[in-house]
């Protein structure tokens, strides 16, 4: 079974129809896990819309013009991308033209009528994320993939879409940095739902550290609730200590279902069975090494 293939059986069992990737750093296989979701899509005859809340697929990486892995689409594919970086070519049928607005123009919605490299760019809000997401479904996907960002994750908050983590050799220095990185990041993004029958306090923007310091010498003991994940601004070892004295949690959670790891960075290479198995203690969720389709988890 392909790491694609297995990744969906997993959201499937959730019923889990919106799937976004994101990667704890460059370059760690973010991409070639789109495209391993979009060839298991196509090899089942679903039909299914994809879309960047950044912008993905270009030929060369706009900030370092080293060389990046293509993104190619199937035929009957629906895509969301910017008007600016949108290629003439009578591969693509233009659907619908948005009044979603990007740095690179509006967003155009096109079906593609042949494979074809695409490049892909969104809106920077989380409204017009889910607005992009929603025309994606209305106009006849059955399935929606978004190549995501960590930092742009509030656009998925609340929402029924299962999220997968990408990391690898390029996200630190070793193989066990990067799985405590990974670690780091689930626990952050898998803060669970308050219960609003229990005490509870609100935080108003980010937990930071000053706060939880304040919240510490408090002796708090009702829930410190923010509104989603993304606004816990701590990590490592300040996020362990802050969990281990507050009960912290969010109105708006996330749901991650895997991570996968990529073993080969641009200036260094982990072996990979000791990075999923690493990754897999450090997450506790479903490993899949990107290029291997081996399957890890935490024993």
């Amino acid at each position: 079974m392909s790491v694609g293939e297995a990744l969906l059986s997993l959201c499937d069992a959730q019923g889990m129809r919106s799937i976004a990737v994101v990667g704890t750093a460059k370059n760690v296989g973010k991409t070639v896990v789109v495209g391993t979701l979009c060839a298991a899509l196509h090899a089942r005859g679903v039909r299914f819309g994809i879309a960047s809340v950044g912008r993905d697929g270009e030929t060369v990486d706009v900030v370092d013009t080293m060389p990046k892995p293509r993104l190619r689409l199937h035929p009957n594919t629906i895509a969301a991308t910017a008007s600016g970086v949108l290629s003439p070519s009578p591969a693509c049928e233009i659907l619908d033209v948005s009044n979603l607005a990007t740095a690179l123009g509006p967003v155009v919605f096109i079906k593609t009528m042949a494979p074809a490299f695409v490049e892909l760019a969104g809106p920077p809000s989380a409204s017009a994320v889910r607005a992009l997401k929603r025309r994606l479904f209305e106009l006849g996907a059955q399935r929606v993939i978004v190549d995501g960002a960590i930092d742009r994750l509030a656009a998925l908050a609340g929402e029924p879409d299962a999220v997968i983590v990408a990391t690898g050799a390029s996200a630190a220095a070793t193989a066990e940095a990067a799985a405590e990185d990974a670690g780091a990041l689930v626990q952050r993004l898998k803060t669970p739902a308050f219960d609003p029958e229990q005490p509870y306090i609100r935080i108003s923007g980010a937990l930071d550290a000053m706060a939880v310091s304040e919240l510490i010498r408090a002796n708090e003991m009702r829930q410190v609730v923010v509104t989603d994940p993304t606004r816990i601004a701590l990590r490592g070892h300040a996020l362990i200590r802050a969990r281990e004295r507050l009960r912290i949690a969010c109105e708006q959670p996330l749901n991650v279902v895997a991570v996968t790891v990529a073993s080969i960075g641009r200036d260094r290479y982990f072996e990979p069975r000791a990075l999923a198995r690493a990754v897999a203690v450090q997450t506790n969720l479903p490993v899949f090494d990107a290029y291997t389709d081996r399957l890890e988890r935490a024993a």
